[in-house]
């Protein structure tokens, strides 16, 4: 994937597996922009500082990072690729920290719900940090020997921490699929129109096909059956639905957003008669882009 000479904004320290897919999706090569959380990686491609930006969108143990939607409805962005990454935790402390010293375990509350099964059998004090990389710099800077941090072991190595206990984790393969977030579309991206066309840059339609992700958000009327008409349009051209969940409105209390993955590409032409027939019949139509899934 390229881009310009920006750097690739992502959420957390080196170390991080953030940092792990910004390299997997730009290359060992690419400048990075380490940002304090989730809402800054959106700002810092918003306000132009990054090329692009890399945020969690699902994890395979703790499922959907909600906080990436609910910033995806908040900002003009486009999702231009998915990279999924290898989560293996580790238990790091301080250099001469033993295990049976440690009362309190810091990580991302991500992390610490990956590795849940061991960390309560450990019967320590768990305590959340804004990022799995973060709770390692937050230990060094307290000086706290009697506290441990759930990170990966290449940040343990970075931090100068020793690691306590490798492979920490419920699930041996347990992996984080990521987004990368621009402003206009890159790799393939799209951003179709009520027109039934797309943005600049985006794929054509002979390109489009079931290898193709293209996420949407839309809404529909609080009545009975509104839900069910808005499904059969996609299942009536065939296309299948991989993902469907709902999250809050934020414009009325008790009213609900409905997030889909589309196995298809935007610019295929049922995609695109399937997106107009659903805007005649939903209250608000968001399309985020398509793009390759990961593995």
């Amino acid at each position: 994937m390229s881009t310009d000479d920006r750097p690739i904004a992502y959420s957390g320290e080196r170390g991080a597996f953030a940092e792990d897919a910004a390299v997997a999706a730009f290359g060992a090569g690419a400048a990075l922009l380490p940002v304090g959380g989730f809402r800054d990686v959106f700002e810092a491609v918003r306000g132009g500082r990054a090329a692009a930006g890399v945020v969690p969108i699902e994890n395979l143990v703790n499922g959907t990072i909600r906080e990436t939607y609910d910033l995806l409805l908040e900002h003009e962005l486009v999702i231009d690729a998915e990279v999924a990454v290898p989560v293996e935790l580790s238990l790091a402390a301080l250099p001469g920290t033993r295990l049976d010293g440690i009362q309190r375990v810091y990580s991302h509350i991500q992390a610490l719900g990956q590795a849940e099964r061991y960390l309560r059998a450990g019967g320590w004090q768990l305590l959340t940090t804004y990022n799995t990389a973060g709770a390692g710099r937050f230990i060094i800077a307290q000086g706290d020997h009697a506290a441990g941090a759930v990170l990966s072991a290449r940040a343990a190595e970075v931090l100068g921490l020793e690691v306590l206990a490798t492979s920490i984790q419920d699930v041996p393969d347990n992996r984080t699929k990521f987004l990368v977030v621009v402003r206009e579309p890159v790799s393939g991206g799209v951003i179709p129109s009520r027109g039934g066309g797309h943005a600049a840059g985006a794929a054509s339609a002979s390109s489009a096909s079931a290898a193709w992700r293209t996420t949407i958000a839309f809404g529909v009327r609080n009545e009975p059956g509104t839900l069910l008409q808005a499904l059969q349009i996609f299942a009536g051209r065939g296309i299948n639905l991989s993902k469907l969940e709902s999250r809050p409105s934020r414009s009325a209390a008790w009213e609900y957003v409905f997030w889909a993955d589309l196995d298809t590409n935007a610019t295929d032409p049922d995609a695109l008669a399937a997106l107009d027939e659903l805007r005649a019949a939903a209250t608000m139509v968001r399309v985020f882009g398509s793009y390759r899934p990961a593995a």
